[in-house]
């Protein structure tokens, strides 16, 4: 009882002295008391508040790379006694945030450290001032204080990349006001696993988008803009869609698909490409087919040949719309390294009907031919929609492509989709797609120049740089004299009878 009593006291007596001594007084005996405890303490704190600057309005950046820092080591699985769960429209999974006033270890070097959670209500007001606190030894804090925090950035860039939920935008016509560009989830599920290219073709793009997402340094230490351009080329049907979304959900890219139609002039293309954020995939679709960019060289050649119609062609230019020169800007002049990280695909049907200066390298570095359905790629495609590892009329296809029948995934895909509940039935008749487009196309002869061509050269090929060189066509286009419809009744009556030995041997 004479404990409390005194303990009674000495309380009494410190709020006398509150109650008396001047505020600066206090102010100045509690940082002395701090400084006292820092002191003695062997570890250092050190406070990272959610808004810079004495007001408080701008927001600091290493508060939110903390927060996400900490989701990504997972605060469930360690010491932390408190949680908070929270889960936001543009993420695709459940949060996890320090609740007020707990704490959350971790360890760096062999030093163990930990994250507190401050949030202090302000006077008078209904804000919330919030805060973390790291705390870790005072003896190594110059050793491990600088590279932790270039752990804690990394580790959270990464984490909020690959949490996010990536968006799909398309421009509206306004480009050249401030909200150019409307947007949709992002949810297509196309992965290079699902993908019906050929092993090496997926080897090959797979290390060539790591080496780029992962090479700042290397575009800032050769000065070269952080971009990439990627040309999918190959008939309708051939996969250039999916292989877009699959290069998207490989990176955690948002997509940006640009609609030239819908642009006024070089002017509101240029503001587009301001208001496209980083990690981005820039994509415009059918580019021969878009815009008449040919005009540009066109009204160059009438202008030189015929002088008194200059005057006619600067007017039809004035009037306001996306010349080649403009695009050739967006893609490689100095707006487009506005930004970073950013991938610019063009597609079309048809790649000769490209201006060969869109088609250089430095604009479009790859070039990807997609062709019809390889060996593994046609695998690929059966394991995707009937659940198929094997059949006994795997081999019976093969030899429809080597023999010139091979086709395009979405041929393929279609057949596979409408016979998805009779897997013999979908095999015979992929067999008999591709045993017409033999009966359409080809003769004996050319069969085997295709077979000879589809031995030397994978469907569908990348190629680095421009690709004036390679020309992947297969030969005999030019239909050769002597062919007989004899010869090619033959020819499909050996394949028949394959296709049915090896149907009597799958039942046995």
């Amino acid at each position: 009882m004479e404990i409390l009593s005194q303990l009674w006291s000495l309380l009494g007596l410190l709020t006398v002295l509150q109650n008396v001594l001047p505020s600066q007084l206090l102010s100045l005996l509690h940082s002395l008391y701090e400084s006292l405890q820092d002191l003695l303490s062997p570890f250092s704190y050190l406070e990272i508040p959610e808004f810079n600057g004495y007001c408080g309005v701008d927001h600091n950046d290493l508060y939110r790379h903390v927060n996400l820092y900490l989701n990504s080591v997972n605060p469930s699985s360690s010491s932390c006694r408190r949680l908070t769960l929270s889960r936001s429209k543009s993420s695709n999974r459940i949060s996890f945030t320090v609740a007020p006033n707990h704490s959350v270890h971790d360890t760096f070097l062999g030093h163990n450290l930990s994250w507190t959670h401050h949030v202090d209500t302000v006077q008078d007001s209904l804000d919330e001032r919030r805060s973390f606190v790291l705390k870790l030894p005072k003896r190594h804090r110059q050793v491990i204080l600088s590279p932790y925090l270039d752990l804690v950035i990394s580790r959270a860039e990464e984490f909020e990349r690959v949490s996010r939920e990536r968006r799909l935008f398309t421009n509206n016509g306004h480009g050249s006001y401030e909200t150019g560009w409307v947007s949709v989830p992002f949810r297509h599920p196309s992965t290079f696993e699902t993908l019906a290219l050929e092993p090496q073709m997926k080897k090959q793009l797979t290390e060539d988008l790591t080496a780029f997402s992962g090479g700042k340094e290397f575009y800032h230490r050769v000065g070269s803009a952080w971009k990439r351009g990627y040309l999918l080329y190959g008939p309708p049907g051939s996969g250039k869609s999916s292989l877009i979304a699959a290069m998207a959900n490989y990176l955690c890219y948002d997509v940006y698909d640009l609609e030239l139609t819908k642009v006024s002039d070089n002017s509101e293309l240029r503001a587009l490409l301001i208001q496209t954020t980083n990690r981005s995939i820039i994509v415009i679709e059918d580019i021969d087919c878009s815009v008449d960019l040919t005009a540009d060289r066109v009204s160059k050649t009438r202008r030189r040949s015929h002088p008194s119609t200059a005057k006619e062609i600067n007017d039809e230019e004035q009037s306001g719309r996306v010349t080649l020169s403009g695009l050739l800007n967006f893609t490689d002049g100095l707006w487009s390294c506005c930004g970073e990280e950013r991938i610019i695909v063009f597609t079309t049907n048809h790649r000769e009907n490209v201006d060969p200066a869109l088609l250089r390298c430095g604009r479009m570095d790859v070039h990807v031919n997609l062709g019809t359905c390889g060996p593994h790629a046609f695998r690929a495609l059966v394991k995707n929609y009937l659940g198929l590892d094997s059949h006994s009329l795997f081999d019976v296809v093969d030899s429809c492509m080597r023999s010139g029948g091979a086709l395009t995934p979405a041929q393929v895909g279609e057949v596979l989709l409408r016979n998805r509940s009779d897997v013999d039935t979908a095999m015979k008749e992929v067999v008999t797609a591709m045993q017409a487009r033999i009966m359409s196309g080809r003769d004996v002869t050319e069969f085997e120049e295709a077979a000879t061509a589809y031995r030397s050269s994978p469907q569908s090929v990348l190629v680095g740089g421009s690709p004036e060189n390679w020309e992947l066509s297969l030969p005999g286009k030019k239909r050769k004299e002597g062919s007989t419809w004899d010869r090619k009744v033959k020819f499909l009556v050996r394949l028949k009878s394959l296709t049915k030995s090896d149907s009597g041997r799958g039942s046995v």
